[in-house]
């Protein structure tokens, strides 16, 4: 098992994610980090300095997350390959729940499971309570995203990865869903499991915090697929679907936006577009109601997402008792972790670090 952490601008938070990774109940990994061009590289650097006998580290100029990902894919020397985002954690049981999956049924080549979406430093929900699964896990599931892999979940066969051709370097958006989509394509198996054992930081800042711009990305993976794969017919009408579908949702997007802006005008220009596209009553209601009395449209949407961020804090509730369960733990499991068993040593390191031990 090789476990892949991207680095970029993680000096802050990477040492919990390691951690998290010391502390899982399955141990037989090797732990790869890969430093993509980070701007705070020397503070990183210091800060990895105590978890250099555990970890292989490589740095490379700032290509972004698809390109670290392929590094860390490439320099891996397990059959099974485990992502982790730097500012992202498990609970101890993750990779021990994923791998009896895999062992249980050896013709599966990934699976990934269910987690708990954290903001500032509180479970606001679990990741399935809002975007539903449906096996069995296909193409045509994940096409039309009735099976959504989250990228920190998930663990795969090192072969199919390296097979599907891994990660498209050119897109910094929607890379991982594209990848699933090419494996799916070509017959890799899938499943995924119920169990929450992994914490997934979400911020107002992040590369998906812009929900418009990923519907966009959705979009150009849609066209790069049909593009590309020898797509039967019947798929075909799924992807055209899909992107008709998508693009009435960015357009939402944009009216969620414009409306926060206060410019009803361009809100209701966007909830038209989405209207002749989604086909919702709601929708043509929202627009008779931008059009007619947009301030108070404006101001019932306010309030509609105040109440809405109560009753997500309400759902969250149990989600974050476990988080802290698990920081109260956090301590004494590290202390009992072992080294990695059956792989080689993974105390090498690509470029020597520079920090203290080094003599800066």
């Amino acid at each position: 098992m090789s476990i892949v952490i991207p680095a970029y601008r993680a000096s802050g938070c990477i040492s919990a994610t390691l951690d998290s990774v010391l502390a899982q109940t399955f141990s037989d990994y090797e732990i790869i980090v890969v430093n993509d061009g980070s701007p705070d590289t020397e503070e990183l650097e210091q800060v990895l300095q105590r978890y250099l006998p555990q970890i292989r580290y490589f740095k490379q100029e700032n290509r972004g997350p698809s390109s670290s990902r392929n590094r860390g894919i490439v320099e891996a020397r397990g059959e099974y390959v485990a992502f982790l985002d730097a500012d992202d954690f498990w609970l101890p049981e993750h990779l021990a729940s994923q791998m009896a999956i895999l062992r249980n049924t050896p013709t599966l080549g990934l699976v990934y499971s269910d987690s708990l979406v954290v903001r500032d430093g509180k479970c606001i929900r679990k990741t399935f309570d809002r975007e539903h699964q449906e096996k069995p896990v296909t193409f045509e599931a994940l096409l039309g995203e009735r099976c959504t892999v989250s990228t920190s979940t998930t663990v795969a066969s090192r072969k199919e990865l390296l097979e599907a051709g891994l990660f498209d370097e050119g897109m910094t958006r929607c890379e991982d869903f594209d990848l699933w989509l090419r494996m799916a394509f070509r017959g890799t198996k899938m499943t995924y499991s119920s169990q929450a054992h992994v914490c997934r930081m979400v911020s107002h800042s992040g590369l998906s915090s812009n929900h418009y711009q990923m519907k966009r990305a959705l979009i150009d993976v849609y066209r790069k697929v049909e593009s590309s794969l020898p797509l039967s017919q019947a798929q075909k009408e799924l992807l055209r679907q899909r992107c008709e579908w998508t693009e009435g949702v960015a357009q939402l997007d944009l009216v969620k936006d414009f409306i926060h802006a206060g410019d009803f005008d361009k809100a209701l220009v966007s909830a038209n577009r989405a209207a002749s596209v989604l086909g919702s009553w709601r929708v043509h209601l929202a627009v008779v109601a931008l059009a007619r009395a947009p301030r108070w449209f404006g101001a019932y949407y306010h309030a509609h997402e105040q109440v809405l961020t109560v009753c997500n804090r309400i759902q969250g509730a149990w989600a974050e008792r476990k988080l802290r369960r698990f920081q109260s733990m956090l301590p004494a499991t590290v202390s009992r972790t072992r080294p990695a068993a059956g792989l080689p040593s993974s105390t090498s390191v690509s470029q020597p670090l520079r920090g203290p031990a080094n003599g800066r």
